[in-house]
Parts: structure tokens; sequence; C-alpha cells
């Protein structure tokens, strides 16, 4: 006997990385990040570059603190992404209207240009995935799970903030 109680031991079995949740959604985001790295590349972009070209091709000219909202990202993070994609000429950023304090990024025509190029991408990561020999119907099943995890994960962090 080791001298450490039942309760204890199953403590410490929740404590090997192959019980954690947390290391396979840790890992299959590395992964996924890693696939589109070199479809990015070959048109410039990093993956979170892609990410912010994403939301603003959904809309163009929004406030930075409405990209960083839905990327999930602090000010800190967004903020010095922005001034990159800004230095490669992918955006641009202006006062708001209404409030002069309130940054607004706008994609530049080069970063609109990149639209046409980044629309292959989607197509060759489903093709990737196939080729790993993942089912996509599978994988597609995927997203309405994530899709609550995050809101859930999201309301709860919120809720731990307010507390």
């Amino acid at each position: 006997m080791t001298g450490i109680s039942f309760r204890q031991a199953m403590q410490y079995e929740q404590l090997k990385l192959s019980n954690q949740l947390c290391f396979r959604l840790y890992t299959a985001s590395r992964l996924t990040t890693q696939a589109y790295e070199p479809l990015l590349r070959k048109i410039g972009i990093t993956y979170t570059q892609y990410l912010v070209l994403l939301v603003l091709w959904e809309q163009d000219e929004q406030p930075i603190n409405d990209i960083g909202k839905r990327l999930f990202l602090g000010i800190n993070t967004t903020s010095p992404l922005i001034k990159r994609m800004e230095k490669i000429g992918l955006v641009a950023r202006r006062a708001g209207d209404t409030d002069k304090r309130q940054q607004i990024v706008c994609l530049t025509p080069k970063g609109q240009a990149l639209k046409d190029e980044a629309s292959q991408i989607p197509g060759c990561m489903v093709t990737h995935i196939i080729e790993c020999g993942l089912d996509g119907k599978t994988m597609a099943g995927l997203i309405p799970v994530l899709d609550e995890y995050i809101e859930k994960m999201e309301k709860g962090a919120m809720d731990t903030e307010t507390r």
C-alpha cells in the first residue's frame, strides 16, 4: 500500500493527460491550424489574420472591439494583429463617426482581393479531412456540438466574472 486513499487515487487518475478533455480540444485545434498553414502561406497570411479577414469579408467596416469579441480575442491581442495587417496592406483603420476614440477596421482593395484566393481554402480543408480518413458527415456533426460547448463555456466564464 502506498499510503494514499482510494479517493486520492481516483483524483490522481483524473490528472492523467489521457483523461483530459482540454488536451483533446487543444490538440485538435493545433492540428487544424497546422493543416491550414500551408494553404494560408500561399496567400501570405497567418491563421489569425485569416480569421480577421473572414469576419471582415462577412461585414466590412467593424469596430476593432467587435472583431475581437467575434474571435474571442482580447484587445491586447486584436490591436497588434490589426496593426500588422495594416502594415501589409490588408486593412485600414479610421476613427469612428460618432466616437472618435473608437477604431473602425475596414478592408483595403488588397484585403478584399484576397477573398478570391482564400475562397479555395474551405474546399481544400474538406478534402484534407476526407484524405485523413475522417467522415465528412461526422465532422459536420461536430459543428453544433462545438457551438453549444462554446456558448455554454462562454456563458460560464461570464457568470464566473460576475461573482
